[in-house]
């Protein structure tokens, strides 16, 4: 493959996981800020902000649905096709979002209607995630497989950073009332603009070597969410244990932080939003080098470094924010998601991709890392707002909850035993004519 066509690949999975990613976290951001008054309206303001949560929280308990449905469409028809599906779904829920009347307006049937169009979005995103990790990963050469499959955890930190910067925007030209009234709404209407973009970047791209080769050997799964739990079970729940500590401290640095900063600590959303895009442009500097690093030292090490460094600095970033000052609030964040994060989410989709054969990879890679989305992400703001007033504003359970996700995703990944140069050989693209016929059985090590 030409650096040409390897470019457009790449820009083709960074582009579309952005932008599914901002959709997805502009519903997050604006739960905590709007949702809880718009669509959630209770007479006790905790109560309308959990309930805010527990709607975010909501898709991600439908997104391995997502992974199943989209997981089968992937290992049968291929992975364009699916990604092209998933971004168009994504894109039609977060505009209806945005044109949605409020609670005042139509009653009851506000909540129920937004709560399906999240729901919607969660079955996309649980296709989306392990289709353009595929696209960059089973078209990579070998010794940088770990480098292009950053790019699309890349595209998590840029979705974000573009919903983080269109609300801090929003937030810095119209009033407080103006943006609850329908200042929120313009970012969920303008993401319109960014499907047809991502629709066309992706029209470009051939389908994967790795889906032409099992297509040709006529290995296709039939079942493939069958075949999976029959042969790889062990390593669904590898991937569902290595996922927690990726997912539900990045919830908790992204999305708790703005409520948490604004309620308790007495920070403008404005303060705080502009920290989390600091961070997130940090950690997207950051994914490719880390990446590139697990090329040459391995993804374990790499993933298991970040896990220690997660355990340990638990209490140290609420012992920052407590000093209850912008550059705290700064250096915490900045340490957490900014630097702390990065190693782990680099890493993440080339490590679940390397331990699932091509016949069911992309069934198996969605359903490790939705199942621990689920169980992990969504429940994260929810939980910790919870232990609080559980605990009478204590960060201590929350912190404690920190290491407990370090430590199940230390004893997962734990479990992996890296592939060996010949296993990755069958892994990469067949680059002469002469071997492309050859059956490639890919084989999976685990301790």
């Amino acid at each position: 493959m030409s650096k040409g066509q390897m470019r457009r690949v790449w820009i083709a999975s960074l582009v579309g996981s952005s932008i599914e990613w901002f959709d997805y976290f502009l519903y997050g951001t604006v739960a905590a800020l709007v949702f809880n008054q718009a669509f959630f309206a209770a007479e006790d303001p905790t109560v309308g902000l959990m309930l805010a949560y527990a709607s975010f929280a909501l898709a991600f308990f439908i997104r391995p649905l997502g992974g199943v449905i989209f997981g089968y469409v992937g290992d049968r028809i291929g992975r364009k096709k699916t990604l092209v599906m998933t971004l168009t779904i994504m894109g039609v829920a977060t505009v209806l979002m945005g044109l949605l009347p409020t609670y005042q307006a139509i009653g009851v049937a506000a909540p129920i209607i937004l709560i399906t169009l999240r729901l919607v979005q969660g079955l996309g995103i649980g296709g989306e995630w392990g289709g353009s990790v595929l696209l960059a990963v089973e078209y990579a050469p070998k010794n940088k497989r770990g480098f292009y499959g950053a790019f699309p955890q890349m595209g998590v930190t840029i979705g974000m950073f573009l919903g983080s910067g269109a609300l801090t925007f929003i937030t810095s030209v119209v009033s407080p009332e103006a943006f609850v009234a329908w200042g929120w709404r313009i970012p969920f209407i303008a993401s319109a603009l960014l499907v047809v973009f991502g629709l066309w970047i992706r029209k470009g791209i051939d389908e994967t070597p790795s889906f032409k080769r099992v297509q040709e050997s006529g290995e296709t799964a039939r079942l493939p969410f069958v075949d999976i739990f029959k042969t790889q079970w062990k390593e669904v729940l590898i991937a569902v244990g290595g996922k927690v500590v990726e997912t539900a401290p990045f919830y908790i640095f992204a999305t708790f932080i703005v409520s948490y900063g604004t309620k308790n600590l007495g920070f403008t959303s404005t303060q705080v939003l502009v920290v989390v895009m600091i961070a997130t442009i940090i950690t997207t500097i950051l994914m490719p080098f880390m990446g590139g690093l697990s090329d040459k030292i391995g993804r374990k090490k790499v993933y298991i470094y970040g896990i220690v460094a997660m355990l340990l600095y638990a209490f140290p970033y609420f012992w920052l924010l407590e000093q209850r000052t912008f550059t705290t609030l700064l250096i915490a964040t900045v340490l957490g998601l900014g630097v702390i994060w990065a190693p782990i989410t680099a890493v993440l989709g080339t490590m679940f991709s390397e331990i699932f054969d091509a016949k069911v990879r992309y069934t198996g890679v969605s359903l490790g890392y939705q199942i621990g989305a689920a169980v992990a992400g969504g429940t994260a703001p929810l939980i910790a707002t919870a232990l609080l007033v559980q605990f009478n504003n204590s960060y201590v359970p929350v912190a404690l909850y920190i290491m407990l996700t370090s430590v199940i995703s230390l004893i997962a990944v734990l479990a992996v035993k890296e592939r060996s140069n010949q296993e990755l050989d069958e892994f990469s693209e067949v680059q002469t004519s002469s071997n492309q016929d050859v059956k490639v059985r890919e084989k999976t090590t685990i301790h």
